[in-house]
């Protein structure tokens, strides 16, 4: 693939390179995460500045025959979505998220929709965290993390084995060290379902979503979390 033309875009991540380059991580409709560099994007009068911005949607193109691309254009096609306070946060961590567990050239244009949605609801800010709880369920789907949570039965106790999935669990109750792991099946049911009206299913969600992507990303903390934390 040595040139390709208007890929629908969005910038997750960039870094610098050389004086007056960056490196950019950027989450392609068709092609899924590539990294590409853009030359002279620090200098005060590029034009392709105000491209690499992000919450930004862009068409871009790239040259290349390695898997670093060098972008030939970059054109915004919106106005940059505007996200303050908690929202924006939330925004940094979607993104960091994704630049940290997509592989690259590995396209997911049905994770692209939820992306494009998980924005959409932080800019609005009326359900913030039912959105990145769907946004970290959908996300895990796609890339095969997720363990079967459907079809359980309500009162029923499961613990969770990041590696193989649920089982049920019977016998003489719950000890301390299996807590942070069990879940009861009608939560399951829910998150199953994206609906996270429920006070106990969102708390349940939040930690099972943890652990199941902490499990993805290894022993390396993501930035964003550590800055919620500080905040």
């Amino acid at each position: 693939m040595s040139h390709t033309d208007q890929q629908a875009a969005y910038v997750l991540h960039g870094r610098p390179y050389r004086d007056t380059s960056l490196i950019v991580d950027f989450f392609t409709l068709e092609y899924g995460k590539v990294s590409a560099v853009v030359q002279g994007a620090c200098r005060p009068k590029s034009k392709l500045r105000a491209s690499v911005q992000s919450f930004i949607p862009v068409q871009i193109a790239w040259r290349g025959r390695n898997e670093l691309k060098t972008i030939t254009q970059a054109e915004p096609v919106a106005a940059m979505m505007f996200l303050n306070g908690d929202a924006l946060l939330c925004g940094l961590y979607v993104n960091e998220l994704l630049s940290r567990t997509l592989q690259p050239f590995d396209p997911h244009p049905q994770l692209y929709v939820y992306y494009q949605y998980v924005l959409n609801e932080l800019v609005s800010g009326e359900d913030i965290e039912g959105a990145l709880r769907t946004f970290e369920h959908r996300l895990l789907d796609e890339l095969g993390y997720l363990p079967e949570l459907g079809n359980q039965l309500d009162d029923q106790i499961y613990l969770l084995n990041v590696e193989q999935g649920f089982a049920a669990l019977s016998g003489s109750g719950v000890s301390d060290k299996q807590k942070p792991f069990c879940f009861y099946g009608w939560q399951l049911n829910a998150i199953s379902d994206d609906n996270y009206e429920n006070l106990q299913v969102r708390r349940a969600s939040k930690r099972l979503m943890r652990l199941l992507i902490d499990r993805v990303l290894g022993h390396q903390p993501l930035r964003s979390r550590e800055l919620f934390q500080k905040m």
